[in-house]
């Protein structure tokens, strides 16, 4: 597919990205201009994935402000599980760029349209054992009208607790986690 876009610039794009590390989460910045907040289901669903195929994904920090950019989910639930460390992608980037990325990397990522047929494709045998992930994945089957593709279809609200741990949303930061 060829993605039809009108060049803003013929500028290099710059690589911002200048490391990566293990970093225990309790040492991790929130940043206060976190807008996003992450209800019960998200959390379990994340937790779920992370339990079934572990970190694929990094969280994304300033260097710069120290602040983290993406990945605020990821910290809380590895401090609630007191892990060890988190993997992390530093960028160097100014104040302006940073609330220009925190403002605008997950509304990008929503732009995203779904290919019903390679979505039914894809989902097509997926049996994850965490019912969490099963829900999420349900719940997307139905939106798309997929159902039929799906088996062990589970009510979306019937998404059980962890044992011996209360999942509180998680809420804009503080200055602290």
């Amino acid at each position: 597919m060829r993605a039809e876009v009108a060049e803003a610039s013929t500028a290099r794009w710059r690589n911002r990205i200048v490391g990566h590390a293990d970093v225990p989460p309790a040492d991790l910045v929130p940043n206060l201009s976190n807008w996003r907040s992450h209800p019960v289901e998200q959390q379990r669903a994340l937790s779920g994935a992370l339990a079934e195929v572990g970190w694929v994904a990094e969280v994304l920090v300033n260097r710069t402000t120290g602040n983290v950019v993406d990945g605020h989910l990821r910290i809380e639930l590895a401090l609630a599980r007191d892990e060890p460390s988190v993997p992390v992608s530093y960028v160097e980037l100014s104040d302006d760029e940073e609330r220009l990325v925190l403002a605008s990397l997950d509304p990008l990522a929503a732009m995203a349209t779904a290919e019903e047929e390679q979505l039914a494709a894809l989902l097509a045998g997926l049996q994850p054992t965490d019912n969490a992930l099963r829900a999420l994945l349900d719940d997307l089957a139905r939106e798309y009208k997929l159902d039929a593709l799906r088996t062990g279809l589970v009510d979306p609200d019937d998404v059980p607790t962890v044992p011996g741990r209360a999942v509180r949303p998680v809420r804009r930061p503080v200055r602290s986690w």
